[in-house]
């Protein structure tokens, strides 16, 4: 019998299945969020590999480096002028300045100084996007984020002494781990909080993000492939 063999079927047909996975999903959930936004994580990969999903579209997009998305989006916005951009990466207090320049949406605010820097930058006229505080839900010594035990107290920092726009938490369980638990928790610290969007699930557990109440599913792999180096 001869083996079955993967076929690339192109990034617009990919970001078609993904979006009937997530509709189906939404249905099957019990209380899933209002509306469920698809950020396409288009980090690593070359303008030719994301033009196929705008054509087809769709206008939300990550990525993970501020030195890449300058490098590739303010020419793909000339052609699309209502692109919607996320930073999903780290985001290191000396690059706030530019990122507030490129990025609608952070979903990386995981400690105060970087919320220190957020707040002065907005308060001296930068435009004020939406921000996800990160939580460190598997507490991995190697992994950004806030420990749970830190989220509420932290939130309390960002949205009331420094008047930040905390729209919402984000979180990527440990690789070996069952994801459940640890959407969850986010879910139930987002609640205590008054917090109503959850950034989290990727290509491999968007689905079980999405019946604990995900706003924001961050799929990359299933949509554009593997990832190639992109030189900024």
């Amino acid at each position: 019998m001869t083996p079955d063999i993967e076929i690339d079927r192109g990034p617009a047909a990919n970001l078609q299945t993904i979006l009937a996975r997530i509709d189906a999903a939404r249905k099957a959930a019990v209380a899933p969020a209002p509306k469920t936004i698809l950020v396409a994580i288009s980090k690593s990969h070359e303008a030719e590999r994301i033009l196929p999903v705008l054509e087809a579209g769709h206008r939300v997009f990550g990525e993970n480096r501020v030195q890449e998305a300058r490098a590739k989006w303010p020419a793909l916005r000339e052609r699309f002028a209502d692109i919607e951009l996320h930073l999903v990466g780290p985001l290191q207090s000396n690059k706030v300045r530019e990122a507030l320049e490129l990025f609608d949406t952070i979903h990386s605010l995981d400690r105060p100084k970087l919320a220190e820097a957020l707040a002065a930058e907005i308060a001296r006229g930068a435009r004020a996007p939406k921000l996800f505080i990160q939580v460190n839900t598997g507490v991995e010594p190697q992994k950004a984020g806030v420990a749970p035990q830190d989220a509420s107290e932290f939130v309390r920092h960002c949205r009331d002494a420094l008047g930040l726009a905390v729209a919402g938490l984000t979180c990527i369980p440990p690789v070996a781990e069952n994801p459940v638990p640890h959407f969850a928790l986010l879910q139930k610290l987002a609640r205590e909080n008054g917090l109503a969007h959850l950034s989290m699930g990727m290509s491999d557990d968007f689905e079980t993000a999405i019946r604990f109440g995900a706003s924001h599913v961050r799929i990359g792999t299933a949509i554009f492939g593997t990832r190639v180096t992109v030189q900024p």
